[in-house]
């Protein structure tokens, strides 16, 4: 008997993760008959394809708690869904251990989608003992950078897939040549940009201490877009160190590629990743990249700096350094631009989205 797909996300936010759920799920659609979608966002049911089923909490009241009581929601709904049909694969691709647990209890097969590298999970040693275990119950562990698969597998003793997060290319094309005003930036300044949640993990301060530390010695504009709990951080420090003439800080950017291609270079600073898409993007406009060597993602897209360069992480005096060499050295560093544009074609979105379904379609006969 054919199973159908369960497709597990309890959160879908403005991110990565969320742009490449929205592609595969639209992708699978055409390819697989019965999907379902266990959320906690019934707002995005118009992104989805007619064909996807959303089961999504009946209330609204809990559109904005916070992470994990939105976990705890969808699992409820999750485990009320297996009680009455069990001839479900499911996919997760956020809250593994959970939607893992559950699986085993009903005896379901699961695929199980990680995000974000084990440098950056929790440093707590019984939890990771314990995700060790869970982890390892799943069918399937698909991860997006071949470096994040040799972590996982060295950390968690598990036998992961890569698979690269696809990029459509001619869609960031597009989008990037939608109309924008937008004066901030201009041609006597170097302008920046990062794109990314405002948290911890993405470090944007780093950003603005370069910034800071520079003290107007080259004419400089940034531009942080992206909402999170260091927003109201990040804005403080804009005002204490009055830097609100140098830099912009906006919220979520539905189509942030008309602001990349703006800028002459874009900074990435987190402190770790899994792979980020938003570097494919800034690739796909040709652009100057400065990234941290942060585990994982960057190094496998700049190519171990051929496309791209690097800063020490948490170093804000070596970025500012870096920023200082953009300036005096732009035409050497479009040619690595090239290089990096050159080498997409790694993640490309039919050979990536693809690779998913045919590991999919394994688990669903």
């Amino acid at each position: 008997m054919k199973k159908k797909l369960l497709i597990f996300i309890p959160h879908i936010g403005g991110g990565g993760v969320e742009k490449n759920f929205f592609l595969l799920s639209n992708y699978l659609s055409k390819r697989i008959k019965s999907i379902t979608v266990i959320t906690i966002n019934k707002e995005f049911k118009k992104d989805l394809d007619k064909r996807i089923n959303l089961i999504t909490p009946k209330s609204n009241r809990w559109k904005n708690s916070g992470i994990y009581i939105k976990y705890i929601i969808c699992i409820s709904l999750l485990f009320k869904t297996l009680l009455f049909d069990r001839q479900y694969l499911i996919f997760s691709f956020q809250a593994n251990w959970y939607a893992i647990i559950l699986s085993k209890l009903f005896n379901v097969k699961i695929v199980s989608r990680s995000n974000t590298a084990p440098e950056g999970w929790s440093n707590n040693n019984l939890k990771k003992i314990l995700y060790k275990f869970v982890i390892n119950l799943a069918d399937a562990v698909i991860v997006n950078s071949y470096e994040f698969r040799k972590s996982l597998n060295k950390t968690f003793n598990t036998n992961s897939i890569c698979i690269y997060n696809p990029i459509n290319k001619k869609e960031v094309l597009k989008q990037s040549k939608v109309y924008l005003k937008f004066k901030f930036f201009n041609n006597k300044s170097l302008n920046l940009i990062n794109v990314g949640r405002c948290t911890g993990q993405k470090n944007q301060i780093l950003i603005l201490k370069a910034i800071k530390y520079l003290n107007k010695k080259i004419p400089i504009k940034l531009l942080i877009a992206g909402r999170g709990k260091e927003f109201p951080k990040l804005d403080d420090f804009i005002k204490k160190n009055n830097l609100s003439k140098y830099v912009k800080l906006f919220d979520f950017l539905p189509n942030p590629h008309k602001f990349i291609k703006k800028a002459d270079a874009f900074v990435l600073s987190s402190n770790y990743e899994g792979l980020p898409n938003v570097l494919l993007e800034a690739q796909c406009l040709k652009k100057i990249i400065l990234s941290t060597k942060c585990p994982t993602g960057p190094k496998e897209i700049l190519m171990n700096g051929k496309a791209g360069t690097f800063f020490k992480m948490n170093n804000y005096k070596d970025l500012a350094k870096k920023i200082d060499y953009i300036k005096k050295n732009k035409a050497i560093l479009k040619k690595k631009t090239l290089i990096g544009y050159n080498n997409l074609n790694r993640f490309d979105q039919e050979t990536n989205l693809n690779k998913y379904y045919l590991i999919l379609k394994k688990y669903l006969t």
